[in-house]
C-alpha cells in the first residue's frame, strides 16, 4: 500500500513537471496552433525558397560578371608611341618610368609586357597586347643612351619604338574614367592605408567582420546617430559592382548574399583587386574618377606604383566621402582626413612614430591642371566623336576597344601649360584696358592645335580654357581666322607663274600699291584699313605678306580673282562657307582652327594637302585590328610655288610683327615662332614639326 501510494505521489509529481509543455502541444494541437504551425512552416518554406532564388540569381549575375570580366566594357585610348634613339638623354630609371606608363611591369605575367632593370641596361619584352611586338636591350652610360640591341636577331638598332601610353580609360556612357591595375602592381603602402581607413581585418575574415559591426553598434549607441559603418571591403565591393545606392532592408540582403558568393569565389587579392579599379574616388572636370590607378594619375600626376605612404593615405581617406574630400577644393580638410589615416596605420604598426612625424607634415603635393595637361579630354572628346562617325554599328562607350591615336604626351603636356601661361598673360592685359578697369567681364577663351605638318597627325590639343567648366572644343567651333589666311591670297598670285594661259605673272618681287582705297563689290563699297593707320605706298608682295598689310592684301586677292583665292582655300580643306568678295582677303569668312591648321599642311608637303587625324588604330579585345588610318591627301599647289610659300612666310618670322599674345602662348612650345598677325595665329617652320595654331578671344 505504501509503495502503490509512493508510485502515485511521483506518478502525480512527474505530471505536473510536464504541465507547462503540455499546455503548448496542446495549443500546437488545437485548430488555432495548426494554424500556426502552418504558417510558421510555410514561412520557413518560402524564406528558403526565396533565399535560394536569389542565391542562384546573384551567383549568375557574378559568374556572368567574373566569366566576362568586371572592366570587359572597357574602351582605352592611348597616346603615340614613343621613339628613343642612341644618345639620348635618359637614364634607366626614366626608361622604367616610361615602360610603367605604357602599362608594362616587372612580372612575366603582365600581358602589355615586362621589363628586367639591370645595372646598366634595361631588357623589353612585350607581351600578347603590346602593339609594337619588338623586344630589346637598351644599355646606357651616365645618363645617355649607349646602345639598343633587338633581342630576335641581336643586330644593334639605332631606335628602339615603345610601348605607347594610355590617356585615359573610358568605361561607359556615365563619362568614368579608370586605369585598370593589378593587385601586384598596387603599392605594399597604399594596401595598408586602404584597409587602415576601411577594413583592417580585411585579409583574416570572411566577408563580414563581427568586431567591427559591434564596434559601430556600440559608437552609433553612444553618440545618439548613425556615426560609422561597418561594411567590409567584400560587402562594399558587392554594392559598387552589383547593386544601387538606395539604402533599405533589401539592397542590405542582397549585399550579404553577394559577399558570401564573392568570399567562396574569389581569392582576398582578386576581392581588393577589383575593389581598387571599381571604387568612386571623386570628381575632376565633368569626369567621374573610379579606382586609384586613375586617382593617382588624377590627383598626383603619378603611376600607382610611384605614390608615397602621405599620397597614399590622401587617396584611402578620400573613400568615405569622395565629394567632400577633394583635395582641389578642401584642400585643408583632405589634409586633416589624410592624418587620421595616417594615425590609424602608425596604430596598426604599418608606419614608425617617426615616419608618422614626417608625412603628417607633408604639404598634400596634388598636381595643378592634371586633367588638362594628362587627360587631354578635348582630345579624348574629339576622338569618340570619331569613333562613333566611323563605326557606326560598334559601341564604344560599352565595349573593349584598344585605340590608338596620334597624340604626342610631352607636347600635349608642354601645349596645356603654354596655355596656362599664355592666358595669364592675356589677363593681365586686359586688366589694364581701361574698358575693363573696375568691371567684371568674362575670362577670354583659348584654343591650341599642334600638329605634324608632314603626316597632319594631331600631336597636341587643347579645346579650351577649362575643360570642367566648359567642354565647347573650340577647335571645332567656326570663326573667322584673320590675317593667317593672307598666305592663300599669295599662294594664289604665286600660282599664276605654273598657270598656263595666265594673263599675269607675279612673283615675291612684283609690287602693290598700299594706300587708302575703296573697293567695289556687287555695287556695294568695301574700305579696309591697315591696323597700324600707316600706309607704305608701293612694296613688293614680299613685304606685304611679312608685315601683314591689310590694303595691300586686299589689292593682291582683286588682282588674281577673288574666285581664285576661294578655290585654293576650298581645295585645301576649308568648308564651303567662303564666299568670292574682297573680304575674303582678310579672313572675315569663317573656318574651324582644324581646318586652317589642315590648310597649311600644303606648304609643307610640297603643295600637296593631308587631312587631319588623330587616329591611327583600333583593335578589338580579341586583338584583331578593325581600323588603320590611311592617310588622305591631294595636291593643291606645284612643288615650286610651295617652296616659294615656305620662303615668303620664313620672312615672316624674320622681319613680320607677331601678335603681341602670341610670344606668351608659344613660350613652352618647343620651336615655336608665332606668324602673322591676328586673335589667331600659326606657329612653327611651315616645313618642320611641330605646325601649331592658336586661338584666344
Amino acid at each position: 500500500m505504501w509503495e502503490n501510494k509512493t508510485i502515485s505521489e511521483k506518478r502525480q509529481a512527474k505530471t505536473l513537471k510536464i504541465k507547462p509543455r503540455a499546455k503548448a502541444v496542446h495549443f500546437l494541437l488545437s485548430p488555432p496552433g495548426k494554424i500556426l504551425l502552418v504558417l510558421i512552416l510555410l514561412g520557413l518554406t518560402l524564406g528558403t525558397v526565396g533565399f535560394t532564388y536569389y542565391y542562384v540569381k546573384y551567383s549568375r549575375l557574378i559568374d556572368q560578371k567574373l566569366r566576362t570580366g568586371p572592366f570587359a566594357d572597357t574602351s582605352k585610348i592611348y597616346a603615340a608611341s614613343k621613339v628613343i634613339s642612341l644618345g639620348d638623354k635618359l637614364t634607366p630609371a626614366d626608361l622604367v618610368d616610361l615602360l610603367r606608363r605604357a602599362g608594362y611591369g616587372e612580372a612575366s605575367s603582365n600581358r602589355v609586357g615586362w621589363y628586367h632593370l639591370r645595372q646598366d641596361a634595361v631588357e623589353i619584352i612585350p607581351g600578347p597586347d603590346a602593339v609594337e611586338p619588338e623586344a630589346g636591350v637598351v644599355k646606357f652610360v651616365g645618363a645617355k643612351i649607349s646602345g639598343i640591341v633587338a633581342t630576335q636577331d641581336h643586330t644593334a638598332r639605332t631606335q628602339f619604338q615603345l610601348e605607347p601610353e594610355l590617356i585615359t580609360n573610358l568605361s561607359d556612357r556615365n563619362r568614368e574614367k579608370r586605369r585598370i591595375v593589378h593587385f601586384n602592381d598596387i603599392p605594399k603602402v597604399l594596401v595598408q592605408a586602404i584597409i587602415s581607413a576601411e577594413d583592417k581585418r580585411f585579409f583574416q575574415h570572411s566577408g563580414f567582420d563581427p568586431l567591427r559591426v559591434m564596434k559601430a553598434a556600440y559608437d552609433d549607441v553612444r553618440e545618439g546617430r548613425k556615426k560609422e559603418g561597418a561594411s567590409t571591403l567584400s560587402m562594399q565591393l558587392a554594392r559598387e559592382f552589383w547593386l544601387d545606392q538606395k539604402k533599405n532592408w533589401g539592397r542590405k540582403a542582397a549585399e550579404v548574399m553577394i559577399t558570401l558568393e564573392l568570399e567562396q569565389k574569389l581569392s582576398k587579392k582578386e576581392i581588393f583587386e577589383y575593389y581598387s579599379n571599381q571604387i568612386s574616388l571623386g570628381q575632376r572636370g565633368t569626369f567621374s574618377i573610379h579606382g586609384f590607378g586613375q586617382a593617382a594619375q588624377a590627383y598626383f600626376g603619378k603611376d600607382i606604383r610611384q605614390i608615397n605612404i602621405h599620397e597614399a593615405a590622401t587617396l584611402a581617406g578620400i573613400i568615405q566621402r569622395p565629394s567632400y574630400y577633394n583635395p582641389y577644393r578642401r584642400p585643408d580638410q583632405t589634409k586633416e582626413r589624410r592624418n587620421v589615416i595616417l594615425s590609424l596605420m602608425r596604430q596598426n604598426g604599418y608606419i614608425t612614430d617617426r615616419q608618422y612625424a614626417v608625412e603628417s607634415e607633408a604639404p598634400l603635393g596634388v598636381v595643378s591642371g592634371g586633367l588638362e595637361s594628362t587627360d587631354a579630354p578635348y582630345f579624348v572628346d574629339l576622338v569618340n566623336d570619331e569613333l562613333s562617325r566611323t563605326f557606326q554599328d560598334r559601341d564604344f562607350q560599352a565595349s573593349s576597344y584598344r585605340v590608338y591615336t596620334t597624340l604626342d604626351i610631352n607636347l600635349q603636356r608642354a601645349a596645356a601649360e603654354a596655355v596656362r601661361i599664355g592666358m595669364q598673360s592675356v589677363d593681365e592685359q586686359l586688366k589694364k584696358q581701361r574698358r575693363h578697369r573696375n568691371v567684371a567681364f568674362p575670362d577670354a577663351q583659348v584654343a591650341l592645335i599642334a600638329i605634324d605638318p608632314r603626316t597632319a597627325e594631331v600631336k597636341a590639343l587643347v579645346g579650351g580654357r577649362n575643360y570642367g567648366i566648359s567642354q565647347l572644343n573650340h577647335i571645332l567651333a567656326k570663326r573667322q581666322p584673320g590675317s593667317i589666311f593672307k598666305p592663300f591670297v599669295y599662294a594664289t598670285a604665286m600660282n599664276t607663274g605654273v598657270t598656263e594661259g595666265a594673263p599675269v605673272v607675279f612673283t615675291p618681287a612684283s609690287k602693290v600699291m598700299d594706300e587708302p582705297t575703296t573697293f567695289w563689290f556687287d555695287d556695294k563699297p568695301y574700305e579696309p584699313g591697315n591696323f597700324t593707320k600707316k600706309y607704305l605706298g608701293e612694296i613688293t608682295f614680299r613685304e606685304a605678306l611679312a608685315h601683314s598689310i591689310n590694303v595691300a592684301t586686299v589689292r593682291v586677292a582683286e588682282m588674281v580673282g577673288y574666285d581664285a583665292v576661294v578655290d585654293l582655300a576650298k581645295n585645301a580643306g576649308m568648308n564651303l562657307d567662303i564666299h568670292p568678295t574682297p573680304s575674303v582677303a582678310l579672313g572675315t569668312y569663317v573656318v574651324t582652327p582644324l581646318e586652317i591648321t589642315g590648310a597649311y599642311t600644303v606648304f609643307a608637303n610640297e603643295g600637296v594637302y593631308v587631312k587631319p587625324s588623330w587616329i591611327s588604330m583600333v583593335r578589338a579585345r580579341n586583338n584583331t585590328t578593325i581600323y588603320k588610318h590611311t592617310q588622305e591627301s591631294h595636291p593643291v599647289l606645284d612643288p615650286r610655288v610651295a617652296y616659294m610659300m615656305v620662303n615668303l612666310l620664313e620672312e615672316v618670322t624674320r622681319t613680320g610683327q607677331p601678335p603681341a599674345s602670341a610670344p606668351a602662348v608659344f613660350a613652352c612650345l618647343p620651336q615655336a615662332r608665332p606668324a602673322p598677325r591676328a586673335g589667331n595665329a600659326m606657329a612653327g617652320s611651315p616645313a618642320s614639326p611641330p605646325s601649331c595654331y592658336a586661338w584666344c578671344g
